[in-house]
């Protein structure tokens, strides 16, 4: 399998604030499973030293090479970009997928004003991924954007203050502090 492997050029540019990308065309000579990972051994890399070459890279598969994917399979970089819709009402683009959160990937969506919402790609929201229109349209529970949404400054610096700045010390407080545990919900049952 051909791929490309799209490095950056990390040293001086790095310094320099210039980002310069460089693909290398790879080819899988064969591969196998370790530790939930896929280890690959590329042609003409036939040292661990020559293939540390190629950590932190992006492979890439020629877009004319794509496989075909079963309907409600999408490539991330098929939904990068797309606009997502709760219902009629557009929240923002995708800018990134996240995976490994939970059972369903996350999309990174931004508005129009940078303020981002992680949004779950999970079938239970998901009413339709069209890629030719660049669109995702979801059915998202009320208040689900408001959950994931960043904190604004005021909430970020309201939590960065101790306790005592709020004007109540900890045995100040009102009201009772209840612990609820499995053990005591069955008892009351």
């Amino acid at each position: 399998m051909r791929l490309f492997a799209l490095l950056t050029d990390s040293d001086e540019a790095a310094a320099k604030e210039v980002r310069r990308e460089v693909r290398r065309e790879v080819k899988i000579e064969s591969l196998w499973p370790h530790k939930e990972l896929l280890v690959m051994k590329f042609a003409g890399m036939d040292s661990i030293s020559e293939a540390e070459t190629l950590v932190g890279c992006e492979l890439q598969v020629p877009v004319s090479e794509k496989a075909h994917l079963e309907r409600g399979w999408n490539y991330v970089s098929d939904l990068v970009g797309c606009s997502v819709f709760d219902s009629d009402n557009e929240i923002g683009r995708i800018e990134d997928v996240q995976f490994g959160a939970g059972e369903a990937p996350l999309l990174i969506v931004a508005d129009e004003t940078g303020k981002k919402f992680d949004v779950p790609f999970a079938d239970a929201y998901l009413e339709d991924v069209d890629v030719s229109r660049r669109q995702v349209r979801m059915k998202l529970p009320e208040g689900l954007l408001e959950v994931n949404a960043p904190l604004s400054a005021e909430e970020k610096a309201e939590q960065s203050r101790p306790t005592e700045d709020l004007g109540l010390k900890k045995r100040e407080r009102k009201g009772p502090s209840i612990k609820v545990s499995r053990r005591t919900q069955r008892s009351r049952r």
